[in-house]
This record gives structure tokens, C-alpha cells and sequence, in this order.
């Protein structure tokens, strides 16, 4: 990128978020996704921080406004009815909270986005952030409380919990559910995006019988850990919980709250980070607790090592050939592994979402030309790609959703050169 054509581009990824903007949620684009979801909702709210401070509170205040009194902060809230969303309302049901919703959650960002808020803006959210610590914090007691493995690692009870829908990780753990009964239903995404991008027919059988199963429970905690069928430790959700649980610390001692309760929750899930690295193949990997099989899958997840406060060599020389191997790395899948597919969903393309949470981990552990290295090429795939949900690693083609709203939030907050810092 030369000259000034990245103040076009700025105002391009301006005009995707207020595009996508419902009135107080954000869309992560019209049509394949059209209600508020959780992770995209609180990378929109960093997009908007960049310009308008108040949208960006106001886009917390709505994603929170959905939580359950359990704690558990939904992966979708339907303000409202699309039918050409599938599985829509009808088919979670009622759920357990004020927002017709799904029944389970998604990668918690949302206490990392409200601390840089907080930072960026102090006189102007005291009394917001007061207001959002307690919701934060019931959120983050759910997940210890629901979703902590015996070692402190987060498990997920759905692929999509995870954000990560159809990669390889959850390959073993699908195929021991059998989806009897699941009965007939028309999906939408395939009518919006080429199904050659999208989870197959197989995968998508199996989302929707625990959905169905969900569902049937009443989608009540005690009743659905009593025999998960679905159980898998994660990655994603382990290391950006542990981010976001020191991000939460940090934001109560700033507000003079008790903080040891969440200290304790990091300590254990510190030891459940540590737990996920594979001993035998050095990176950090999922786990299926039914078969107690790792899954021996390096993906973008496993580089979110540092961004949850762990360095580690061996990720590092990972790193630097999945920068040999791809134009535009990260892949969520090893570029060399057998399952690789740089087209479909989470089994190849690079997120620009994903390298902004590594590349923060990279930085704030200490290895700032990695990150700079991982922010110039990402700078370059949105620059010369446009804003697609994902690219295609080895030519950089855009796929899934356009004018996504987290790769115009991502390249707002970090990748463009009007973002500063490194």
C-alpha cells in the first residue's frame, strides 16, 4: 500500500460497520449472517471505538443485555425474525434469557474489548464499565463453573461454541454422534455463499441433532453435562478466556473491586493453556474428553498461545513456516497437513480476525518483529483482497461472507496504517 490509499480504504471499513449496524447491534454481514453474534459483536464494538466511542459502548450494552441468568452470554441473539436464516429461533427454542437466543456461547473477547475501551476513554465510561464488570464477570464464573475441564482447560459442547464450526478438531467427536432423527431441513448459508466454502451436509446434520438436543433439555446446564456427547477441550476458548480473565482483573482493581476470585480462575487456567500443548508434536492442540484422543491438529487457535500470556518456542518456528509455506499466513489449518483445504471455512483460510488476536499475543510477549511481520501481510490481504470474512492462504482470494464487519473492524483498530503503533 502506497501514498494515502489507505485513507479510502478507512472510510471503506467505516462505512462497513455503519452498513451493518441494526440500530445499537451489528451485523457480521446482510444476508449468510443477519443477527447479532457474540465474538463479531465485540470485535465490531473495537471497530467503532476508532471513530464513535458511544456505538462502540452501546454495542457491549446490547451484546450484554442478552445474558442469561445463569451467566452465559449467547452465541446468537435474534433481535427479531429473518427467515433466510437457518437454524433460526424456532429451532433453539425459547432458550433461558430476556433475548430470544441460541443455547450456548462463543470465545469471550468481549472483557479484552471493554478494558481497551476503558483505557482509551476513562473519564467518559467509569460508570459504564461499572455497570458492565459484574455482567463480565458472571460470564466468565459460568464458563469455570460449565465449561472447565479436570485440568482447567475450556471444553466446547457444540463446533460453533468454539467459532471455529467445521475444522479438523472436531473431526473424531462429530463422527462418534449418530444424528437419528434429525429429520429434514433447508439450510440457507449454501444459497448466499459457494458450498465448496461451507461445512458439508455430514457436519451440518450433526450441528443441528445438538441443537434438537439442546433444545429437549430445557438447554439446562445440569441436564446437559450429564452425558455430552459433544465434549472437546479447545484452544480458542482456553486462551482467549485466559486473556480476557487478566484483562477483567486488570479492570477491577481499576475499579477497586475484589478481585481474587478471577485470579484464582486464571491460575486454573493457566494450568489448563499448559495441558493443551501436545507433549509429543509441541503445539497446542484440542482434545476430545470422550476418547481422551488430542487431535494433533495445528491451527490458527494454536498460535493464540501468546495472546494468552504463554510463550512458547516451538510455536514460534511454527510460525515462521506457515510464513514459508503461505503468501498470506495464518492458515486455521497447517497448510501441509492432509486435511488442509485453503477454500473451506475453518480447514485452511486465513482470518484476518485471528492473525490480530496472534499478532497481539506476539507483541505484548515480546516478539514485536513477528508481530509487525503478521500486521504488514495481513495490511496486504485486506488491502489488495478487500473485507471478506476469509482468504484463501496460498493466493489470498477473498471467501465467505464480503463486507464482513470483524475484518473491517480489525483493519480499523490494527491493520491499517492509520492505526498506528506496530
Amino acid at each position: 500500500m502506497t501514498g494515502h490509499d489507505h485513507i479510502a480504504r478507512d472510510e471503506q471499513a467505516r462505512a462497513i460497520l455503519r452498513g451493518n449496524d441494526r440500530g445499537g447491534y451489528t451485523v457480521p454481514t446482510a444476508g449468510l449472517y443477519p443477527y447479532q453474534w457474540n465474538w463479531d459483536s465485540a470485535f465490531a464494538a473495537m471497530g467503532f471505538a476508532t471513530f464513535d466511542m458511544e456505538r462502540a459502548r452501546t454495542e457491549i450494552d446490547t451484546l450484554l443485555a442478552g445474558q442469561w441468568s445463569s451467566g452465559m452470554v449467547p452465541h446468537i441473539l435474534f433481535h427479531g425474525h429473518d427467515p433466510g436464516y437457518f437454524p433460526g429461533p424456532e429451532i433453539w427454542g425459547r432458550g433461558r434469557g430476556p433475548i430470544r437466543s441460541s443455547g450456548i456461547s462463543q470465545p469471550p473477547v468481549a472483557a479484552t474489548v471493554v478494558r481497551d475501551i476503558w483505557e482509551a476513554d476513562r473519564p467518559g465510561g467509569e460508570a459504564w464499565l461499572r455497570a458492565q464488570f459484574p455482567r463480565l464477570k458472571a460470564w466468565h464464573r459460568w464458563f469455570m463453573e460449565w465449561r472447565t475441564d479436570e485440568h482447567g482447560a475450556i471444553f466446547v459442547t457444540h463446533p460453533w461454541e468454539a467459532g471455529r464450526d467445521n475444522c479438523l478438531d472436531w473431526d473424531e467427536a462429530m463422527a462418534a454422534i449418530n444424528p437419528v432423527g434429525v429429520g429434514d431441513y433447508a439450510r440457507c448459508d449454501t444459497s448466499h455463499v459457494d458450498p465448496e466454502m461451507r461445512p458439508t451436509k455430514e457436519d451440518y446434520d450433526r450441528y443441528v441433532w445438538l441443537v434438537q438436543r439442546g433444545r429437549r433439555l430445557g438447554w439446562d446446564d445440569a441436564a446437559l453435562a450429564r452425558d455430552l456427547p459433544f465434549c472437546v477441550s479447545d484452544p480458542t476458548m482456553t486462551l482467549i478466556l485466559l486473556r480476557a480473565n487478566r484483562d477483567l482483573a486488570t479492570l477491577g482493581a481499576d475499579l477497586g473491586e475484589d478481585i481474587s476470585e478471577v485470579e484464582n480462575w486464571t491460575s486454573r487456567l493457566e494450568g489448563g493453556a499448559n495441558w493443551l500443548k501436545n507433549p509429543e508434536l509441541g503445539m497446542f492442540d484440542a482434545v476430545n474428553l470422550n476418547s481422551g484422543v488430542r487431535t494433533g491438529n495445528l491451527t490458527s487457535a494454536s498460535f493464540l498461545c501468546w495472546y494468552g500470556g504463554l510463550d512458547d518456542d516451538w510455536m514460534l518456528g511454527a510460525l515462521n513456516t506457515a510464513f514459508d509455506v503461505c503468501r498470506y499466513p495464518v492458515p486455521s489449518q497447517d497448510a501441509t497437513s492432509r486435511g488442509f483445504d485453503p477454500k473451506r471455512y475453518w480447514r485452511g483460510p486465513t482470518w484476518a480476525v485471528m492473525n490480530a488476536l496472534i499478532a497481539r499475543g506476539l507483541k505484548d510477549t515480546n516478539h514485536v518483529a513477528e508481530a509487525r511481520r503478521l500486521r504488514d501481510v495481513t495490511r496486504k490481504l485486506i488491502a489488495s483482497h478487500g473485507f471478506a470474512e476469509y482468504f484463501d492462504p496460498m493466493s489470498g482470494a477473498p471467501a465467505g461472507g464480503g463486507t464482513f464487519t470483524w475484518t473491517a473492524a480489525v483493519w480499523l483498530a490494527w491493520a491499517s496504517p492509520s492505526a498506528g503503533g506496530e
